[in-house]
């Protein structure tokens, strides 16, 4: 199981970020995530996107960050 779940994108485009059931935030771009995995403690340069182990997407990549407009 991943450490980070990020949820898939809402009506704003914003992707919950969830971590042992802890809400951490919500993010609207990469930049964001890295940000807010920062704040709890990850160096962004040791962030890999495509680690699953780290991070679970749920409803698109690293890369889907269009609205849920249904």
């Amino acid at each position: 199981m991943a450490a980070v779940v990020v949820h898939a994108p809402d009506s704003e485009g914003g992707r919950q970020v969830v971590a042992r059931g802890h809400i951490l935030g919500t993010a609207h771009n990469v930049m964001d995530l890295l940000d807010i995995l920062e704040g709890v403690g990850l160096e962004r340069e040791h962030v890999r996107l495509d680690d699953a182990n780290l991070i679970e997407w749920r409803g698109g990549g690293a890369w889907e960050w269009t609205p849920n407009r249904g």
